[in-house]
């Protein structure tokens, strides 16, 4: 299926590696003008390189910390004048600290919130202009499935990321017909995070080596496995593109069936 999208201007954030940098290589692969951002130059270097190599369109790679709000400006201005606009804004983030309610202090609440919230509510609040302009213009936040199930011993991501989807229902009523605006809600997906995650447990001698981890997180997963992050990029990049130009203000999960609800 071609999604109609080479040549379009794509701004994603917290993407040089994990389900931002899969977003980012399945838009790359359809011929998309794309920019990423992180804080380490050798991941985004990478990226770069990689992002090169699967299409046509151009590839900005740029350092930023979403929790400051001039570096967030000064990056979509950066991706703005070297594509001549921006049509889609893809937002991640770094998931927050695990732990449970009692767990957390002051601080750990309001990194969360900088972190998950105020990271998208600056990106989309200085992309909008240059949407507003596209013939196609779209936002998609990858958020979690926590997000209408509580996973345990996350608190942080529970309560916060909510607020994001309570933005992106609003911005999809406020910003239409101009701009189309929706969430993704990932279950487990098997990111370089992920894997380091069951490597130490397999350093700890809760499973016998990498292969029984990946087998028992995927266990109670209708599908029966973790899901791979192209397989995110690729929802991602439809609901960017003219293919999915009658769904706006939508939470797709993307879980394998993990939900319930």
């Amino acid at each position: 299926m071609d999604l109609h999208v080479d040549g379009n201007a794509v701004l994603t954030t917290a993407s040089s590696g994990g389900l931002g940098f899969a977003s980012a290589k399945a838009l790359a692969r359809e011929g998309a003008h794309v920019a990423v951002c992180g804080r380490s130059e050798g991941p985004l270097e990478d990226a770069r390189a990689e992002l090169e190599s699967l299409g046509d369109g151009a590839v900005l790679a740029q350092s930023v910390d979403l929790t400051d709000r001039a570096e967030v400006e000064a990056y979509v201005e950066a991706v703005a004048d070297a594509f001549g606009g921006i049509d889609h804004v893809v937002m991640s983030a770094g998931g927050p600290p695990s732990g449970g309610f009692l767990d957390m202090d002051d601080d750990d609440w309001y990194g969360a919130y900088d972190t998950l919230v105020m990271s998208a509510v600056w990106t989309t609040r200085f992309a909008y202009p240059h949407l507003a302009d596209s013939d196609a213009g779209s936002i998609t936040a990858i958020t979690s499935r926590s997000v209408r199930e509580v996973i345990d011993d996350l608190v942080l991501s529970n309560a916060v990321r909510r607020a994001v989807i309570g933005m992106v229902k609003t911005q999809a009523r406020e910003f239409a017909p101009a701009v189309r605006v929706n969430a993704v809600l990932p279950g487990a997906h098997e990111t370089a995070r992920m894997q380091e995650l069951i490597s130490d447990a397999v350093e700890r001698g809760d499973y016998a080596d990498y292969q029984a981890g990946l087998d028992d997180w995927g266990e109670d997963v209708p599908l029966g496995r973790m899901g791979q992050p192209g397989e995110l990029g690729d929802v991602v990049a439809f609901l960017a593109s003219p293919r999915a130009s009658y769904v706006t203000g939508t939470a797709l999960p993307i879980d394998g069936g993990t939900m319930r609800s």
